[in-house]
């Protein structure tokens, strides 16, 4: 189902052992109404594809040793929502039938199946067997997922589990607590964590204060003086960790792990305000909560109007973790009709240096934007180049950078990575250059966040500060005669490179029974969709579409109505093409109505 190749791929990448859960199997009799031969058939074809995406993305001493497969009880099936599940292990164990659970299924007795073979006994069977417990794990994962020096004590200490070593842990979820405000669920890689010490969070360069810390049950937390390294913890107290956060002594610090990557930017927003003023402090408090809760959420305060605006994946999701909490904390609130974020790219290198100088003339710099080699984008956009600021010389960046495609001189004056987008420094010789760097780059990020055409982020553009003629005396050049003729040069280079509008796109996959496929294909195509891959999968088609997301609005209740309810659609992945032409004056149009842009508005150059 969707995203499963993305997140396969990440959790191979971390070295993390793979068991396969196939989930909704109640869906497979009641929506699409398979016959178990044809339900066996469609198992076999999931677990044939995980496979291959194990033997495609895992390194080649895990290939055959993490293969999933029905007979070694590595697989299971059922349905979470119905508390059911089961897997072989389980069958010899219960003596349940797979003919047994089709007959409950049918007859809607999923409490009866529950009861049977529940659903967490199952999926702990499978872990208990097949995964590894942390004394193993950690000797090959952490080399993989921390970047620091793998023959220092730290290292030794998480490689061997060791429970009086320093502490280094990893924060991978924050959740609320109606008792606790948030628990900050933990895996502890060295050392323990005792109630009451002091922890530093590496990212937010800040210590808290451990004011309780707990192991799980289910879903009980079981509060506890100390808890040493290999168990997965909640902790309550961490006000400032996110998710993703590096946790270590406050007197003994440590390089951070690996950023969790979320897959997906978001690329709807709403604007949200309360409609009673004295409801703000409890509004803001709750999108407060979804956010930590919800990295792919991001909340941001419109400067001019006031406005929460709302960032997410879709509209169902913004619906799903904004909305529907909001009516049901009894808030009233006015929001604003879905926007669709756009990018801005170009398209050729500007033909010729743009030349801008500062309001008191006494600097001068020449900018060139072109576009990101097509390998580096793509390494971006798969999450495998984030965002970077060089400070000092890094071989491996710069060998990462020409194996994608860069020319080596360039990748070695490579300054700034950020949001998929590169400022390059190539001048030579100009005194003072590095005094103003910091000011030059934060220019680039603010003209990056904000592109030339309608004021949408830019990405995959590549900008070179090629020359730059600076005044002597330092007070001439402070930060109102350097931040912005820079942005004014970036956004001026790139309309010299062609500039235009990306719209992003969903690409879904959509499950509907045969004769119901025309309804489904006629519902894409009347969005500008175009219909990537059409399989049939044991009795059901499944559409591959790729849809414009300012298309999609409305879509879930209109696949409903055009398939008699019977079809149903998953985001697979989300992408950013260019805007057909004959649409582009009309979208940058209404952008710029919406942000009240006048074209004179423009910054001097």
């Amino acid at each position: 189902m969707p995203q499963t190749e993305t997140v396969i791929r990440q959790a191979l990448k971390e070295r993390a052992k793979p068991v396969l859960f196939i989930n909704k199997a109640d869906r497979l009799i009641k929506e699409l109404k398979l016959t178990p031969e044809i339900m066996q058939e469609r198992f076999k074809i999931i677990i044939t594809k995980i496979n291959a995406l194990i033997q495609k993305y895992a390194e080649d001493e895990y290939k055959e040793k993490w293969m999933v497969g029905v007979n070694e009880g590595s697989v299971a099936f059922g349905s979470a929502i119905q508390n059911w599940a089961v897997s072989i292990g389980m069958m010899k164990k219960t003596g349940i039938s797979f003919k047994e659970v089709i007959d409950h299924m049918e007859k809607g007795e999923s409490k009866i199946l529950a009861e049977k073979s529940p659903l967490h006994a199952t999926v702990l069977d499978m872990v208990v067997k097949h995964l590894p417990n942390p004394l193993d794990a950690q000797k090959y994962r952490v080399p993989k997922i921390w970047p620091g020096d793998k023959e220092s004590p730290i290292a030794k200490d998480m490689a061997n589990c060791n429970p009086n070593g320093k502490l280094a842990a990893v924060v991978t979820k924050i959740y609320p607590d109606p008792h606790a405000g948030y628990v900050a669920t933990t895996r502890i890689f060295s050392g323990k964590i005792v109630s009451g010490q002091e922890v530093y969070l590496v990212g937010q360069g800040k210590v808290n204060k451990v004011q309780q810390v707990g192991i799980y049950k289910g879903n009980q937390r079981i509060t506890m003086e100390s808890v040493n390294a290999g168990n997965i913890v909640g902790i309550v107290g961490l006000h400032d960790a996110y998710s993703g956060e590096t946790l270590c002594d406050a007197d003994g610090i440590i390089p951070g792990f690996e950023a969790i990557k979320h897959i997906f930017e978001p690329v709807v927003t709403k604007a949200i305000e309360p409609k009673k003023p004295q409801d703000l402090a409890k509004f803001i408090g709750l999108l407060r909560k979804v956010s930590r809760e919800d990295p792919t959420l991001r909340i941001s305060i419109n400067e001019e109007t006031g406005e929460y605006l709302v960032s997410g994946l879709g509209e169902l999701h913004i619906d799903a973790k904004i909305e529907r909490p909001l009516k049901e904390a009894g808030l009233e609130v006015d929001i604003s009709p879905p926007i669709v974020i756009y990018h801005e790219g170009v398209g050729k290198p500007s033909p010729q240096p743009v030349e801008v100088r500062s309001p008191n003339k006494h600097n001068i710099f020449w900018m060139v934007a072109e576009p990101i080699e097509k390998g580096i984008y793509e390494a971006m956009v798969r999450g495998e180049i984030g965002d970077i600021e060089v400070k000092k010389k890094d071989n491996d960046f710069v060998e990462k950078l020409v194996k994608l495609g860069m020319n080596r001189d360039e990748a070695k004056d490579v300054k700034l990575i950020y949001n998929k987008n590169i400022f390059v420094e190539a001048t030579k010789g100009i005194a003072s250059i590095l005094e103003i760097m910091e000011m030059v780059k934060d220019s680039f990020k603010e003209a990056m966040n904000e592109g030339p055409l309608a004021r949408e982020p830019c990405a995959g553009v590549k900008i070179r500060l090629v020359d730059a003629r600076l005044h002597e005396d330092a007070i001439h050049r402070g930060p109102a005669q350097v931040i912005p003729p820079i942005r004014a040069a970036c956004r001026e280079a790139m309309i010299a490179a062609k500039v235009f509008i990306l719209e992003p796109k969903q690409i879904i996959r959509i499950d509907v029974p045969p004769e119901q496929l025309g309804g489904a294909m006629k519902e894409v195509q009347n969005r500008r969709g175009q219909i990537i891959d059409m399989i049939e999968e044991s009795g059901a088609n499944v559409l591959m579409a790729k849809i414009p997301v300012g298309e999609m609005f409305g879509f879930n209740s209109s696949l409903k109505s055009a398939t008699s309810g019977r079809g149903f659609y998953g985001m697979v992945d989300i992408l950013y093409e260019p805007l057909p032409k004959e649409l582009e004056l009309k979208v940058v149009t209404k952008i710029k109505e919406r942000k009240g842009i006048t074209s004179a508005g423009e910054e001097p150059g």
